[in-house]
């Protein structure tokens, strides 16, 4: 059986039930999940892990400067190497995502060797898009 670790960091709520819903994508197709807020992660969550998405909400100004809020660069900048899981972000966001997602991977440069998926939502609820990417993701 796969395994798949999501992890994310929520200020207002929207950004967990975005994981939560990306976690019953999972559970449908039978893979084993563990969603976890990042002030739970432990090193040993990565055990076996095929893949791991890693989201929070979209920190900056509406239109400008969009980044992984300062507890998420936190907690990327604790994170071992990643190589050899499969890698993708998500977010959450009032207005647009931006370059949430090129400075997400700013903060795992040498981490990770790419990432394979972008999420988004706006409402933090699970689009048909979503699954469509999440879907390529895992094959």
């Amino acid at each position: 059986m796969k395994n798949a670790l999501i992890l994310y960091n929520s200020k207002t709520g929207t950004t967990k039930n975005y994981a939560e819903e990306i976690g019953r994508f999972f559970k449908i197709r039978d893979i084993a999940v563990n969603v976890v807020p990042i002030e739970d992660y432990d090193e040993k969550m990565l055990e076996n892990v095929d893949y791991l998405l890693l989201g929070c909400w979209t920190s900056g100004l509406m239109l400008f400067f969009q980044q992984p809020e300062k507890n998420w660069t936190n907690f990327a900048s604790r994170l071992p190497s990643l190589h050899g899981i499969k890698v993708g972000f998500f977010t959450t966001y009032s207005f647009l995502p931006g370059s949430m997602f090129r400075n997400m991977a700013k903060q795992l440069k040498g981490k990770i060797e790419k990432h394979s998926v972008e999420l988004k939502s706006k409402d933090g609820h699970f689009s048909w898009d979503n699954s469509v990417a999440l879907a390529q993701f895992i094959s």
